[in-house]
């Protein structure tokens, strides 16, 4: 291995050996403790280390990282105190994540490193959103995130690749091209002669480094950062590298032919840097027993400090807590002045009045920028608050969804809207596993809002109709709002942007045009988990949001005998269940009606719930109304043969009469 020391100062030269030597000496370790039940699982990075540290060290100590299960040295190059990492990895207290996720999957900002999940591509979008924010502040910094050869094969990396490009963003996406993805051989994964290849296809700037090689790795990723900070964009780099040991150890490495590990071994970054330090007189013999010396007697102090600490307490109360971040909610009263308007006004005014009380938010979503949206919410927005928090994006929900949560990472709060709530599905992973587990996991928050225009009754088929609600009601992390007049949207728009946690806001399109009210001209929130009393009655409870709301109002206009309490639940997590139960309490019968599908949505939870606490209060079966378990149709008699809005009708004097 050809070493250019004149790149790389003497002294710098010695600390990249330290740290190389530092994350190796802890795996060796660690791989002890394995075998001895200490620890439950390890990913081995032995032989990358010169990545890990070359890169680390060529960032600044306040530019993100975001790394992987086998960049054991970006924890260390930043300087961890090894008892945290150590109890990490036994799930204890001092770790990151209160025993809640093991080994790299953490972030800390104390540290600007964003571990990854085991989904591993939503992290390349996060990377976009941190650096996004540092483009927006004017921040003249780099953002680096890792994956590996295997990686490459996921639509999260090409829709990140694709967003970095497009808008200029200064992330440094580092490959580690380590051989195999798990046991699948490079020459089963890609077709392509480099990886470094896919960045020419994204109009990027891409390089291929001797990743073992670590004065090329960090003299080049220095000068290569330099660059992007001055001239923000993005750069693909391939590090070519091995895996000397298992995907994990336990799937060891018979798979992988002796010939070739042997000829890996031979460029074993550590050891031939070893030698060339030597033979330039930079490094001694003493010194190097010196530097291990000092780096077992750390590891041994620490790992002392860890297994004395003692296993996390069980306290259910935190558990349930730590799912979502505090939220302390800020009433803000509108005046008197109003205006006779639309849903979809509604909507287009709070979110307006949102951006004007929040200089750091951002909109992004397909269309929304110069065409105002497919339904013209964001029409003229571009005017009023220019195109860098105005975005149109790729179509690429996504790697969008992650970087919506790395823009939160980095202090900058989004709304994001699905074209069609449909079209949530294709971003679905960053949602449930990533912005809804991230508070929970390791106490960061995502301050998020995704615009759902949802329903069906407009003949838009199967894919452009949907009301998924159920789908992110049953994920702890996420709160989900489905307003069904225009006063209730632009205040729960308002709240929505106002919290920390990532909420999932549900516009149902049949009600944009069709519904007015007059709605206060000013800025005004309200509060979430509380359910609104439409109709009082004595006769039976009817709950229900969204379109339903107004369904059931038709119904009871039609049949003025029937006196019923209308609850419109507005807020779906948290739900106002308090409110169902006192209604209940009082009538002795429910119905539930729903415009999703009939199993597994909103309706079951509520009536298990009400069979659960109010079981003898009630004169008859609670019922759930709703549509068909099927797929939604085109036709419009199919479509109106698939909606429950007739069958409620007929549910809802059976069960008077029950």
């Amino acid at each position: 291995m050809e070493y250019k020391g004149d790149s790389v100062d003497k002294a710098m030269q010695l600390k990249l050996y330290q740290r190389m030597l530092k994350p190796r000496l802890i795996e060796e370790k660690m791989l002890i403790l394995l075998r001895q039940g200490k620890i439950s699982k390890w990913f081995s990075g032995i032989g990358q280390e010169a990545i890990s540290v070359g890169v680390t060290s060529a960032l600044k100590p306040d530019e993100y990282i975001l790394p992987m299960h086998r960049n054991l040295g970006v924890f260390t190059s930043r300087n961890i105190p090894l008892y945290r990492l150590f109890s990490q990895w036994q799930g204890k207290g001092n770790g990151f994540t209160n025993g809640r996720d093991r080994s790299f999957h953490f972030g800390t900002q104390e540290y600007k490193i964003v571990g990854m999940i085991s989904h591993l591509g939503p992290q390349l979008g996060v990377a976009d959103g941190i650096a996004l924010a540092d483009l927006l502040k004017r921040n003249k910094k780099v953002t680096a995130v890792f994956t590996g050869e295997g990686g490459t094969s996921e639509g999260d990396f090409h829709e990140a690749l694709n967003i970095a490009a497009v808008w200029n963003l200064p992330v440094l996406f580092c490959i580690e091209n380590n051989g195999y993805g798990l046991s699948t051989p490079t020459n089963e994964q890609y077709k392509c002669e480099n990886l470094a290849d896919k960045g020419i296809g994204y109009g990027m700037e891409s390089h291929i480094l001797e990743g073992n090689n670590i004065l090329e790795v960090y003299a080049q990723v220095d000068f290569i950062c330099q660059s992007m900070r001055k001239n923000p964009r993005p750069v693909l780099l391939e590090f070519k590298t091995f895996r000397m040991r298992g995907h994990e150890e336990a799937s060891g490495t018979k798979y992988v032919p002796q010939q070739l590990l042997d000829t890996w071994e031979e460029k074993d970054p550590i050891v031939n840097f070893e030698n060339f330090l030597l033979e330039e007189k930079i490094l001694s013999p003493n010194l190097i027993e010196t530097f291990k010396n000092e780096i077992y007697a750390e590891i041994d102090y620490d790992l002392k400090k860890a297994f004395a600490e003692k296993e996390i307490d069980v306290d259910e109360t935190k558990e349930l807590k730590d799912v979502y971040k505090d939220f302390d909610y800020q009433s803000i009263n509108h005046n008197s002045i109003t205006k006779n308007i639309r849903l979809i006004d509604a909507v287009s005014q709070g979110l307006k009045q949102s951006m004007e009380r929040h200089g750091n938010l951002v909109v992004m979503g397909q269309d929304i920028a110069d065409y105002g949206g497919v339904f013209k919410i964001t029409e003229g927005f571009v005017e009023a608050f220019g195109k860098d928090r105005v975005r149109n994006t790729p179509i690429c929900e996504s790697a969008v969804v992650s970087a919506a949560m790395g823009l939160s990472i980095n202090g900058v709060k989004s709304v994001v809207e699905m074209q069609f709530a449909d079209f949530v599905s294709t971003g679905f992973n960053p949602v449930v596993n990533y912005l809804a587990k991230v508070h929970y996991r390791w106490g960061e928050h995502a301050d998020v809002v995704i615009r759902m225009p949802c329903g069906a009754g407009m003949g838009a088929g199967p894919f452009h109709s949907q009301t998924n609600e159920a789908w992110f009601t049953k994920t702890p992390g996420l709160k989900v709002v489905y307003p069904a007049f225009p006063y209730d949207a632009k205040g729960l728009l308002a709240t929505s942007i106002n919290d920390p946690n990532p909420v999932l806001f549900f516009e149902h399109k049949g009600l944009y045009r069709n519904i007015y009210q007059d709605v206060p001209e000013d800025y005004y929130t309200l509060p979430f988990g509380q359910a609104s009393l439409l109709r009082e009655g004595e006769d039976i409870t009817v709950v229900s949001y969204g379109l339903g709301v107004h369904w059931a109002l038709e119904a009871l206009n039609d049949n003025p005998d029937i006196k019923a309490d209308l609850i419109d639940l507005r807020t779906l997590q948290p739900m106002d269940m308090d409110a169902i139960y006192k209604s209940v309490k009082k009538t002795g019968k429910l119905i539930i009606l729903q415009e999703d599908s009939l199993f597994g949505g909103v309706a079951s939870d509520i009536s298990a719930l009400v069979m659960e606490n109010c079981f003898e209060y009630l004169d008859a079966p609670v019922k759930r109304v709703a549509s068909l378990d099927t797929p939604i149709p085109f036709a419009k008699n199919l479509e109106h043969n698939y909606l429950p809005k007739d069958r409620f009708v007929k549910e809802l004097i059976n069960l008077l009469t029950y």
